[in-house]
């Protein structure tokens, strides 16, 4: 259990914490969550002891082992499988111990240890981890030295995933990440055996793979049951209940008000003006919640080309060597909103660069409307920013006869305000480099807009502003992403980028999530189903299955609502009393047995929907 107990602490003077108290109980998985700058990341590092509290408390039970992700992997020439076998110092150490032990009986304890833990598997769950996270088998051996910072990023997020700390501190760990190593992550934490504290903006990963939500908000720490989804419902709630409360009392106050300012000085009435003037100054002032200032992104307006505005026959592209992809046929229209599929390596990266013109055609016909005006945004570019000029000053080198007005006009389009207008770009935060970037790539007012990872330093509210902006553009769009929630509402087509093809997806984006999760050929899969037509299903067939999932479905709402009332029950700090330490088993037990009733009935009930779905094509 992590107990976070009336804590205090300030930065430059400005207060993070005042009296701030969450406990979070063994096992749980939880999202935390606040305004950028509200302090998440100082939390973490005050859990590590890497700060000094200024006042309260952060404790957990002896000898538990905290975990987060180191900075960067440094680049040496270990193997990738290598330095996430080392990540586990307990392991290593034993094995190394065990190469020159003499004694006959600590050498037996080192064995038993080595079996405890697990050791002798410890390859191929390091493996399995590295390949979750986009690392095929060839690519492990290799070293550190051969990969980028943000490929071994991933490799310390496999290390600190494969040497299971008792808390795990992950902040944004899908930055770094693809979809498809996204949503591996999703379903390796929902397994995770140990606590999970975990900083991110990403909706499908904190509705799917956590069990509440830290709202870090005014100085305080609030621990809410269920999903983000969950949480934003009850927040909204909360604040139109506080909204009316407000309304009320300042009604109340201006009739108090009105009567000691008609009556005070008339001695019939002057003892019940003194009387409502008491009654003012004892009354509690509720403060209305504040309006969170909104979020925006405004995209200029192409005007409407004739379609096609693109179109690839038979087009191959690559660099120096094979080309990467080959016989390409695609066509995009002005109205086209695509999502871009497939693992890391398979080429989603150089489509868009073909489709953007920073790579030529090796061979085959690549057209495109003589007018076309193409946006790019990628993740490398916010990196490229010259980082002592201001945002204004990039502006005005691509609009040098515009007046400053308009200039400045256009930087509060994207949430850049008059401060950030004039600060050096180095000074801003990521969230405002991505805007300033996302700017730069549509200031043109491009007919296609090609968005590669857009949304990594976006917080929840900037990506809700992102598909706002996106959905009402009327120019074409072709998306890559991790972010699932962003992916669903804004594309219509989705494109599977795979062994050297491109071809349209024509399931969904859960179908996508679910092949993913049970199959490493979601194309062979897709494919294999298309090609079996199974036996049209009778009218009774159907009435069985319907039934059958009708009572999947009523035993996952009951196990759900017993699995909330017992995370409310392990929730209660007195059960953690050392009198009570029995009570904590038993329903510690009990909350293991409703998690794995879940799962089963999850697969159940995702195998009736399967078999009914497939009785009604």
């Amino acid at each position: 259990m992590l107990r976070i107990s009336d804590i205090t602490y300030s930065v430059e003077g400005r207060p993070l914490f005042e009296g701030a108290s969450a406990t979070i109980p063994t096992g749980h998985k939880i999202g935390l969550v606040g305004r950028n700058g509200a302090g998440k990341t100082t939390l973490f590092r005050l859990i590590r002891r890497e700060l000094a509290l200024e006042g309260g408390d952060i404790s957990m039970p002896a000898r538990s082992r905290i975990g987060g992700v180191a900075q960067e992997v440094p680049s040496s020439e270990t193997s990738l499988l290598d330095t996430v076998l080392a990540a586990d110092t307990e392991r290593a150490e034993l094995l190394a111990e065990s190469e020159t032990a003499t004694d006959p009986s600590r050498i037996a304890e080192i064995q038993a240890r080595l079996t405890d833990i697990d050791a002798w598997s410890a390859e191929g769950r390091a493996s399995a981890i590295l390949k979750g996270l986009g690392f095929e088998a060839e690519k492990q051996l290799m070293p550190c030295s051969a990969f980028s910072g943000g490929w071994r990023m991933r490799v310390a997020l496999a290390g600190v995933l494969f040497a299971q700390p008792d808390l795990l501190l992950l902040d944004e760990p899908t930055n770094y990440l693809d979809l498809e190593g996204a949503l591996w992550l999703e379903s390796y934490l929902q397994k995770y055996p140990h606590t999970v504290l975990i900083i991110s903006h990403d909706r499908g990963l904190l509705n799917r793979a956590v069990q509440g939500i830290l709202h870090l908000d005014n100085k305080k720490l609030t621990l809410w049951q269920g999903g983000y989804d969950q949480f934003a419902r009850q927040m909204a709630e909360r604040r139109a209940v506080q909204a009316a409360e407000a309304k009320k009392q300042e009604a109340r106050r201006a009739h108090l008000q009105s009567f000691v300012d008609r009556f005070k000085a008339k001695a019939s009435k002057a003892t019940q003006a003194q009387s409502r003037v008491k009654m003012l100054e004892k009354m509690t002032t509720i403060t209305a919640p504040e309006d969170a200032a909104k979020v925006v992104f405004t995209f200029p307006e192409p005007e409407e080309l004739s379609p096609p505005i693109l179109t690839l026959d038979g087009v191959s592209v690559g660099y120096d060597g094979p080309p990467v992809l080959k016989r390409l046929s695609l066509r995009i229209d002005q109205d086209d909103r695509i999502a871009l599929l497939g693992r890391n390596g398979q080429g989603k990266s150089t489509l868009s660069k073909l489709l953007a013109g920073k790579l030529r055609a090796a061979e085959g016909k690549f057209t495109q409307s003589s007018k076309l005006r193409i946006g790019y945004f990628a993740q490398h570019q916010v990196d490229e920013l010259m980082i002592e000029e201001t945002p204004l000053q990039h502006v005005q080198r691509l609009r040098p006869n515009e007046h400053q007005p308009r200039l400045r006009a256009r930087l509060a389009g994207f949430g850049l305000g008059a401060d950030q207008a004039e600060t050096a770009v180095k000074r801003l935060s990521g969230g405002q480099k991505a805007r300033l970037s996302l700017l730069l790539a549509t200031i043109d007012a491009p007919h296609l807009l090609i968005l590669d990872e857009p949304t990594n330093h976006l917080d929840i509210e900037s990506r809700e502003a992102l598909v706002e902006a996106l959905t009402a553009y009327s120019g074409a769009v072709i998306l890559v992403s991790h972010d699932m929630h962003l992916l669903g509402l804004v594309a219509d087509r989705l494109w599977l980028v795979k062994g050297g093809a491109v071809e349209p997806f024509t399931g969904d984006l859960e179908e996508y999530r679910r092949l993913l999760l049970t199959s490493d050929e979601p194309a062979k899969a897709q494919n294999a189903k298309a090609v079996e037509k199974p036996k049209k299903a009778s009218r009774d067939e159907i009435l069985a299955l319907k039934a059958e999932l009708r009572k999947c479905e009523d035993r996952l709402a009951k196990l759900e609502d017993m699995r909330s009332k017992l995370a409310v029950k392990l929730a209660d700090p007195a059960l953690y009393e050392d009198d009570r330490k029995g009570d904590l088993g038993v329903w510690n037990n009990k909350y293991a047995e409703v998690m794995g009733a879940l799962d089963k009935a999850e697969a159940l009930w995702l195998t009736a929907q399967e078999k009914l779905e497939t009785a009604t094509v």
